[in-house]
């Protein structure tokens, strides 16, 4: 399934969503931050990856029963075993974390398999467990009760809404600990090209200012010393 190079890849590992989102807002792209989910460590490493989706529905009592379970190609387990190795699992779950998207035995199953992480804009239940796994991970909040219980899996890898945001299948998502932002697929090199760059001016700025210079001029960068001392300070730092 990837087709993030690695090179798009490695630069988006080293940039913020704020700094995406800003990139986006210039190209008109106002609602690509997931919103209301949060790291489950704050230790957790920078998340990137392409989207494999899985969308859930209401839950009908008299379907919703834990003999699903049983079914090889129940959508959340099957989601699980197919999701790319380097691909992030991103899940809608409507909003609603009264009751888990997914616990620490499907999270670890992900990492095991080498998924670049996962988001819901519900619940994990075991939170503290999966927090301890070491695979970037993101909800909204702990949730102890079993998907089922209000959850119907119903799509694998089909557009979905999370957290107010459209994600399309390939999508490639950032995640820090700032929040998760969603990268349409045709920008994903050049959002990349050019928030790497921006990530350099910023460092620039923030060493500037913790010297003591002053904004105006600076940040954003209207005066021409400015790019002056930004060439020669990217020269001295290999930046």
């Amino acid at each position: 399934m990837s087709k993030l190079s690695d090179t798009t890849r490695n630069k988006l590992k080293t940039v913020s969503t704020a700094t995406v989102a800003t990139a986006l807002f210039k190209r008109g792209l106002r609602i690509q931050c997931i919103q209301d989910v949060h790291p489950l460590s704050p230790d957790q490493p920078t998340m990137v990856g392409e989207a494999f989706t899985l969308r859930y529905m209401p839950a009908r009592e008299d379907l919703n029963k834990l003999e699903m379970f049983r079914d090889r190609s129940h959508p959340q387990r099957k989601a699980v075993e197919d999701c790319p190795p380097g691909a992030v699992l991103v899940m809608d779950s409507r909003k609603d974390a009264r009751a888990a998207s997914a616990g620490a035995i499907l999270v670890g199953r992900l990492k095991q398999r080498g998924v670049a992480g996962v988001v819901t804009d519900g619940g994990f239940r075991d939170s503290a467990e999966i927090a301890k796994l070491g695979i970037p991970a993101f909800h909204h909040r702990p949730s102890a009760p079993t998907n089922l219980t209000l959850h119907h899996a119903i799509e694998i890898n089909g557009p979905i809404a999370c957290g107010d945001a459209p994600v399309f299948p390939g999508d490639v998502i950032l995640g820090d600990s700032d929040g998760v932002i969603v990268i349409p697929a045709h920008l994903a090199d050049e959002i990349a090209d050019e928030t790497f760059e921006m990530t350099a001016f910023e460092d620039f700025v923030a060493e500037q200012v913790a010297n003591g210079r002053g904004i105006f001029g600076l940040y954003p960068a209207t005066d021409e010393q400015t790019l002056t001392d930004f060439a020669v300070w990217r020269k001295a730092n290999g930046r």
